[in-house]
């Protein structure tokens, strides 16, 4: 975990490399702690690799949270987002691991993160993990 306004650039190489993706996460102190708020984070354009077929895999990845005493700075979250680009790794592994690292990273008081893959022979996959459980 850095400290925000301590950003390293990274180029793709790179974050391919990166042992603990959580460590990629910039964080910074909930502005409204008073309050309880949902923030929403989309990206469209997530891309990982099936780990069968060494074929890219897209899909869409919806994170919502309401934080506790922290939040995650955008720009990590995309950095980290990318790091997956050239990982094999199943939709089910990978909307769970970006899930439980943002629950290990800032402990929010509630978390749903949605993973709409694209369609591959035939068949498009949704994975929604859910914090707490219900």
């Amino acid at each position: 975990m850095q400290k925000l306004g301590n950003h390293k650039n990274y180029d793709v190489e790179e974050l391919n490399n990166i042992e603990n993706q959580a460590d990629i996460f910039d964080i910074f102190e909930n502005p409204h702690p008073d309050m309880d708020y949902v923030i929403r984070s989309e990206t469209a354009e997530f891309t990982a690799i099936c780990p069968i077929t060494g074929q890219p895999d897209f899909g869409k990845i919806i994170i919502e949270t309401t934080p506790d005493k922290y939040c995650i700075e955008l720009k990590s979250l995309k950095m980290y987002l990318l790091s997956f680009r050239n990982r094999g790794i199943f939709h089910e592994a990978v909307t769970g691991k970006i899930a439980k690292d943002i629950i290990d990273t800032i402990k929010p008081k509630w978390l749903k993160v949605t993973g709409e893959f694209s369609v591959r022979g035939g068949i498009s996959t949704t994975v929604v993990f859910e914090y707490p459980q219900k």
